[in-house]
């Protein structure tokens, strides 16, 4: 009877794995494919141990441990679909073995099989109130990006001759949204932006993105220099951090930085506070790295006061300025080797600015894996070229020399 046991547990094991589990679909996939598809076989390799075990050993010995595993390891992992079909599994299989032995009604196999069932049960309400806590974090999370977005509107193709394209992109492995922005604005004197990265998560840092985005346009509009919007950005911080006793004014600083396009000028100006420096980007495929001539202190650090001061650079016809957040310079592979958008961007042409943050935001995907652990803010504003089209199509990335 053992024998046909093992005859019988051989020639079923890859059949108990597609019945219960589905057929692999990722076999040889690398890194965390592999890892999870063992996830996902390991219930139905526990199930299969079990019984190979209980069909290679005496009576006396007992592979319920095993049957017990299963479901209990599904239930956090697999649907609930999944996870009942683990138990159904789990417990066919000890009442098949104690049914072959020909003794199913002594004491012993009838508390394995309920101790089976037991596990089963147990595993379902696991089940339930792990998908119930996912469900609930993923509701809050839309409604925290939701409302990120509403504060990030999306800005037009074209303000004041200039194209724009902008980007939030959130992180696929933090649990809440971080305080990255952006804003761009037609002003009288000139197309001013601002990307900025408040100090925090979560709704405060939320709170602290709606009072500097709400500032700046304000401030842009009416401030002759970009010095003097900088410090309106400054005065509010600190009355908000007033109006909060003192709580933010000690951490919740910003870096950001300030940028201005003036109306007919082939040049830019950038205000700088402690932020990740601009790259411009030539229509040759050369670029700058826009550093600032005076390192500055981040908005709202409340440790002394210096006066701002803007540095100019010249932004012919075919460039693109490209200011982002650390999200995008701090972006790690599985090696720990941050992302350069220097060395990444260099000896590249794209069409428009969209084609650019589209090239970009796919290459750090490909870069991290998926894998990154930080919000990014991207905005990128070209001067049009003599000729250029205005509609956008997107192409590759086109490498000098390639054609």
């Amino acid at each position: 009877m053992a024998k046909e046991r093992r005859r019988g547990v051989s020639g079923g094991v890859d059949a108990v794995a597609r019945a219960v589990f589905g057929s692999p679909d990722d076999a040889g996939a690398p890194g965390p494919r592999v890892s999870r598809r063992f996830v996902r076989m390991l219930p139905a390799l526990l199930i299969v141990g079990g019984l190979v075990f209980d069909s290679l050993t005496p009576a006396n010995f007992t592979a319920v441990p095993l049957f017990v595993a299963a479901p209990l390891i599904a239930a956090p992992f697999f649907s609930l679909s999944r996870t009942v079909r683990t138990g159904i599994a789990a417990l066919g299989s000890v009442v098949v073995m104690r049914f072959s032995d020909g003794f199913p009604t002594q004491a012993v196999p009838i508390i394995e099989m309920l101790t089976v069932l037991t596990a089963s049960v147990l595993a379902l309400v696991i089940n339930g109130v792990v998908r119930r806590g996912n469900e609930q974090l993923a509701s809050a999370r839309v409604i925290a990006e939701t409302a990120m977005r509403a504060v990030l509107p999306t800005p037009a193709e074209r303000i004041g001759g200039l194209q724009v394209a902008a980007r939030y992109e959130a992180a696929q492995a933090d649990e809440f949204v971080g305080g990255d922005l952006y804003a761009v604005a037609d002003t009288p004197y000139g197309v001013r932006l601002v990307v900025g990265d408040v100090r925090g998560k979560g709704l405060g840092a939320v709170e602290a993105v709606a009072v500097i985005i709400g500032s700046f346009r304000e401030a842009a509009e009416q401030e002759r220099s970009l010095e003097g919007v900088a410090q309106r950005l400054e005065r509010a911080l600190a009355r908000e951090g007033t109006r909060r006793y003192g709580l933010d004014a000690m951490e919740g600083f910003i870096t950001a930085v300030l940028a201005e396009i003036p109306p007919g000028a082939a040049s830019l100006r950038l205000v700088n506070r402690g932020h990740p420096e601009p790259i411009l980007l030539h229509g040759d495929g050369t670029l700058e790295v826009l550093a600032p001539s005076t390192p500055a202190l981040p908005l709202g650090m409340n440790l002394g006061v210096w006066p701002d001061r803007a540095d100019e650079w010249a932004m012919p016809p075919g460039a693109t300025l490209l200011a982002f957040t650390d999200g995008l310079s701090e972006a790690r592979n599985a090696d720990g080797v941050f992302y350069d958008p220097e060395a990444r961007l260099r000896g590249r042409i794209f069409p428009g600015p969209e084609e650019l943050l589209s090239a970009l935001t796919d290459d750090v995907r490909l870069h991290t894996g998926g894998r990154a652990t930080d919000d990014m803010a991207l905005i990128a504003v070209g001067r049009p070229a003599e000729g250029q089209p205005v509609r956008r199509t997107t192409v590759p990335i086109v490498g000098r020399g390639e054609g």
